[in-house]
Formats: structure tokens, sequence, C-alpha cells
């Protein structure tokens, strides 16, 4: 594969990522909250763990890398 072609799938990728991220902020706060992920709540003070919710993004992310990478 050419320099250029390479520099241009890596484009793409990037373009996807961003597009991907774009529609988590818009529905971050409509999105459902997983069993595994921790809320903290204290008087003024909420702390956020998503545990569960960043393992389901990494396994989809590496499904989805794996496929595009063509090595199986």
């Amino acid at each position: 594969m050419s320099e250029v072609a390479a520099l241009g799938r890596l484009l793409i990728i990037l373009g996807l990522v961003v597009v991907a991220l774009g529609v988590v902020f818009l529905l971050g706060g409509r999105l459902p909250r997983l069993p595994g992920d921790i809320v903290i709540r204290r008087d003024t003070v909420t702390i956020y763990l998503p545990l569960a919710t960043s393992l389901l993004i990494s396994v989809i992310a590496t499904i989805v890398l794996r496929l595009l990478s063509g090595r199986r």
C-alpha cells in the first residue's frame, strides 16, 4: 500500500472516530447507564465511573478496527 493510500485510510478512520464522538456527546445525557457503571453522589459532587460502558466501547472498537485492518 502506498503512503498516500495509507494516509487516506487513516484520515477516513479519524473522521469516523470524530463523528462517533459527536454522536456520543449529542446523546450523552440520554444514554442508559449499564449495570457495571458506578455513580457516587455526595452533597454537591457527583462522580460517574463508566466501567461497563468503557469495556463495551473497547470491545466494539477492537472488533471494528480488526475488520478495518484486514487481519483476522
